[in-house]
């Protein structure tokens, strides 16, 4: 089967819509005639983000499965027949070749209108717990493309590839860069990067710039680059003027990998696309996990990465301003243990997922004038998984996916090279 035409459903969040633009990106390096359709909702980021990036993007009106209270949940089961309805519409106008979801709610009606019509499906699963939707979809989905072992239980080895979670394309070369001169990297790091998630979390953009002012930003000359979200942009702005200290404020950072790379220090949560930016790149980080997910994914997520040495987690329920502080200037003045969290991180990253997403997919759909050409990064069951401590899958588990594929098509070989880049701060 030719692919011609991919419609990539869901998003909400930059976590979920991110590793979906990756996928496409590297699609389209192999395909550049491959037509591509997002499908989402009109309060999630994608209708600001993709629009922005001059992609086709339709909506469709559906409500998250689960509600705060049972009268929500009555009234957004209510809405999920006119949603599968809406979807088999768009299916059918469009007529893609495969739809891939990136989980969120958004992507379930499609998906699941999809599967009923007989048109492949993929999904990406970012976190060791899968979602809900993920997780009603689990039967249905052709493949399974997942960041975390534990999750392919879920779908069965011949369904499921264990390969991290796709970063874009702009991380894919900061990373090369970073693995070739490492020392350079962190020569031209030259602020505090604090990124509090594409929605914002109002704790922390109320107590860092506090605890930056304890921890002597001002006096010290030390920049920072805060991400807000857009809510508290005002405010967070104010925070800084009154104590000081030399900031830009924005409420969204459009050129994430080299806000990455710029950067001495990330102050961040901790969900999985963030990590795997994060980790492709290898930056040190102070990692404060988002508390009121059930599962607590963020919190594993952390934890992972502070075992390996790549990080420190700190929990936002015993947060001090004054603890913040004393962190802070611990890890600012040991340069040396910044340089050595870097490259462990580096080396949980894996820059290739996405590489390795399209050369299963292709392969899956019999489309191998679709195999990649030429060299982007270590192969993907070569790498560490980026945010778990299990080895991610070798040789066996390889060729057991592989043994399904039709046709079985030759897997490139990637290598490593080598390109002319420039690293400023963040605008």
């Amino acid at each position: 089967m030719m692919i011609k035409k991919l419609m990539v459903a869901g998003g909400g969040t930059g976590g979920h819509l991110f590793p979906g633009i990756a996928v496409v990106e590297e699609l389209r390096r192999r395909l550049s005639d491959v037509q591509v359709v997002f499908v989402g909702t009109e309060n999630g980021i994608e209708a600001r983000l993709l629009p922005q990036m001059g992609e086709k993007l339709v909506f469709i009106q559906v409500r998250p499965l689960l509600g705060r209270t049972p009268q929500q949940l009555v009234n957004n089961l209510s809405v999920l027949p006119r949603s599968l309805i809406q979807a088999i519409a768009i299916l059918r106008k469009h007529k893609p070749d495969v739809v891939l979801g990136l989980g969120g709610y958004a992507a379930g009606p499609i998906l699941l209108a999809a599967s009923v019509l007989r048109i492949p499906t993929a999904l990406l699963e970012q976190n060791a717990q899968l979602g809900l939707t993920n997780r009603l979809l689990a039967p249905t989905v052709g493949r399974a493309y997942l960041s975390y072992p534990e999750t392919a239980a879920h779908f069965g080895l011949r369904r499921s590839l264990v390969c991290g979670n796709p970063v874009r394309r702009a991380f894919v070369e900061a990373a090369r860069i970073a693995a070739v001169d490492p020392a350079g990297l962190e020569a031209r790091a030259r602020y505090v990067l604090v990124t509090a998630g594409s929605q914002g979390a109002r704790t922390l953009n109320q107590i860092i710039p506090r605890a930056f002012a304890r921890a002597g930003f001002a006096e010290r000359g030390i920049a920072v680059l805060h991400q807000t979200g857009s809510g508290m942009l005002d405010a967070v702005k104010r925070s800084y003027c009154d104590a000081g200290i030399e900031a830009e404020v924005k409420p969204f950072i459009d050129d994430m990998a080299r806000a990455y790379s710029a950067a001495c220090l990330v102050i961040a949560r901790s969900g999985a696309t963030t990590l795997a930016e994060m980790c492709a790149i290898g930056r040190p980080s102070i990692l404060i996990p988002y508390p009121h997910h059930s599962d607590d994914h963020q919190g594993k997520n952390a934890v992972a990465l502070e075992r390996a040495g790549a990080a420190i987690v700190m929990r936002e329920e015993r947060l001090t301003i004054e603890g913040f502080a004393e962190q802070l200037n611990r890890l600012l003045d040991d340069r040396d243990r910044r340089y050595a969290m870097a490259e462990r991180a580096r080396l949980k990253g894996r820059p290739e997922a996405a590489a390795s997403v399209v050369d299963d997919l292709c392969a899956w759909l019999g489309h191998p004038e679709a195999n990649a050409t030429e060299a982007d990064a270590p192969a993907a069951e070569e790498a560490p998984d980026c945010d778990s401590d299990s080895p991610p899958p070798g040789t066996a588990q390889r060729n057991r996916v592989a043994a399904h594929r039709r046709p079985k098509v030759r897997r490139c070989q990637l290598r490593l090279q080598t390109v002319n880049y420039s690293v400023d701060a963040a605008g």
